[in-house]
């Protein structure tokens, strides 16, 4: 079973991933891509999309035209948890 994360992996987490945002409300990582157009984001979503299949864990997120939005959290974990910050680290693997 997933474990939620607590406090202070939560902090350490974020300090990590320092473009990532958090959201409170959901407690999930949020960041917004924009690329050049849609055929390189939609390229991003299907490199991010091989690699959540492999994890078995699959971010939330939404397309419009150059820009995609991603939202991670772990809805049997009840909240952001290792896999989140796992996967949030391989799609910045893709950027740098």
């Amino acid at each position: 079973m997933i474990e939620q994360l607590n406090e202070h992996e939560r902090a350490a987490a974020l300090d990590a991933l320092g473009e990532w945002d958090y959201d409170e409300t959901r407690d999930a990582l949020t960041r917004q891509f924009v690329f050049a157009d849609f055929v390189e984001a939609f390229g991003f979503m299907t490199r991010v999309a091989i690699i959540a299949e492999k994890s078995d864990h699959h971010p939330e997120w939404s397309n419009i035209y150059n820009r995609v939005d991603v939202l991670l959290t772990t809805h049997d974990a009840g909240g952001l948890s290792t896999r989140d910050v796992a996967l949030a680290t391989a799609i910045d693997a893709f950027l740098a």
